[in-house]
């Protein structure tokens, strides 16, 4: 494997790779969770027939397409990199991976955009009932794509469905219902699709908010606020929930990857879990905020739970799979998983206190309020993208779980070549991220317009 001042070819081809993952999996979840909340706006546009519901749907559906392009240009390099840098990987995974995406691109994709396009071009074209039913569809066109990569990023989590070729040592499928039924996909897809919906109403929140403060189109824009809160406390439940039973599985299935989450460096029963954490992770941290039995509870159900610790795993990995270091990066596994779960409650207060509002009547006066509500909606973006990170560094050393190293998956090409190209498609993400903020800020920021009725008049003057 060659080098680039002392830079490993392995080295810089997973930099590039978190690069354009990260930076897609930005706009996966706001397509996801905007689609629906389009929809629900949509729908209610339809049902009552009232203009504010339509200005908001047309507001946030502008939204919702500049993000689907972008996502879409972004995606078609993911597949291209695992020609370029990781083709022993592709060797490997080719006859598992190839049905999922290609099922994904000739099914999903074209679900979503041929309605897609019906939604933008048919307002006018074809009836009310069948431009609802397209944005409803291209909604589940994007649910749906989602589904059949996850499908294929759970397998390389845990391999189910396949048998290894003795003559070209490939992965090859024997059970495709395996592969779509594996319970690492069922229990990932669901927290996945929950975590998008809270992104989408977070989403839709903060910039409601935001132009209820400056008092544009109070009616509409608190409608979607009020939609947004019930989506965002709802989602956020389900996300809890379903990252709770995550964490189960992960014990059973990645236990190292636990173990690294919580620094836990022996096996303990009753194990408790650290908050906080100054200092040294391994030995004699400076101090520690820790909660007695909780770990234990999380990973197993049982207050004095078996929770499995990093030297016993690593003796344990090297006895199955030969020498090596089958630790993944503990600092980094330890923090973006407190970062994400500490995001989550912000994010499920954020909802809460915004449900209270609504009851009492008193959201679209509270000032303070609308203004934590513009500022945290950053928050999932945040939570998605270290839950991303801390879900694939936890499976370091493997690529495929068990089965392929990292190290042994990527290309033999020169670090030159790979340095090269980083360079390239940073400037070039790096630029469309510049567009995008810039076309999403610009677009967020324009009130649509309406002709003011009795019905829509202003709200009372914001108040502390």
């Amino acid at each position: 494997m060659t080098t680039l001042a002392g830079i490993s070819t392995l080295s810089l081809a997973r930099w590039q790779f978190a690069v354009t993952t990260v930076f897609h999996f930005l706009f996966v979840p706001l397509t996801i969770g905007l689609g629906l909340l389009v929809a629900i706006l949509q729908t209610a546009s339809y049902r009552t027939r009232d203009p504010a519901w339509e200005r908001v749907t047309r507001f946030f559906g502008s939204l919702f397409l500049v993000n689907f392009a972008i996502g879409v240009v972004t995606g078609i390099v993911q597949e291209f990199q695992f020609g370029m840098d990781w083709s022993r990987y592709s060797s490997f995974v080719g006859n598992i991976f190839g049905a999922p995406l290609a099922i994904e691109g000739l099914l999903a994709f074209f679900l979503e955009s041929t309605f897609l396009g019906v939604w933008i071009f048919g307002r006018g074209r074809v009836s009310a009932r069948v431009h609802l039913a397209s944005i409803w569809l291209a909604s589940a066109g994007t649910m749906l794509s989602a589904a059949f990569i996850l499908a294929a990023n759970s397998w390389m989590q845990h391999p189910v469905g396949f048998t290894i070729d003795p003559k070209t040592h490939q992965a090859v499928m024997t059970d495709f219902w395996a592969v779509m039924t594996n319970s690492t996909f069922l229990a990932a897809y669901g927290h996945v699709m929950f975590a998008a919906f809270l992104t989408g109403s977070v989403f839709v929140l903060g910039i409601a908010a935001w132009h209820l403060r400056r008092g544009h189109d109070t009616v509409g824009f608190a409608r979607a606020a009020r939609v947004a809160i019930v989506v965002t406390v709802l989602a956020s439940i389900a996300t809890m929930f379903l990252g709770d039973n995550q964490a189960k599985q992960m014990e059973a299935q990645q236990p190292m990857k636990m173990a690294a989450a919580e620094a836990l460096y022996s096996t303990e029963r009753g194990a408790s879990f650290s908050i906080l954490t100054i200092g040294n992770l391994s030995d004699n941290p400076i101090f520690q905020i820790r909660v007695p039995h909780v770990l234990s509870v999380l990973a197993t159900n049982s207050w004095n739970g078996e929770v499995k610790g990093i030297d016993q795993l690593q003796a344990k990995d090297v006895a199955t799979y030969g020498p090596g270091s089958y630790v993944p990066m503990v600092w980094l596994a330890y923090w973006t998983f407190r970062v994400m779960v500490g995001l989550g409650i912000a994010i499920f207060l954020l909802g809460g206190v915004g449900l209270w509002l609504m009851r009492t009547r008193r959201l679209e006066r509270s000032n303070r309020y609308l203004r934590w509500a513009t500022w945290l909606l950053v928050t999932p973006f945040l939570a998605n993208t270290v839950g991303w990170v801390f879900t694939e560094i936890g499976r370091q050393p493997w690529v495929v779980y068990g089965l392929l190293t990292t190290a042994k998956a990527v290309s033999k090409v020169s670090a030159g070549y790979v340095a090269t190209s980083l360079i390239g498609f940073t400037a070039i993400y790096s630029f469309l991220a510049v567009v995008e903020i810039g076309l999403m800020v610009r677009l967020a920021k324009r009130p649509p317009s309406l002709e003011t009725s009795p019905a829509e008049a202003p709200v009372p003057d914001l108040v502390y």
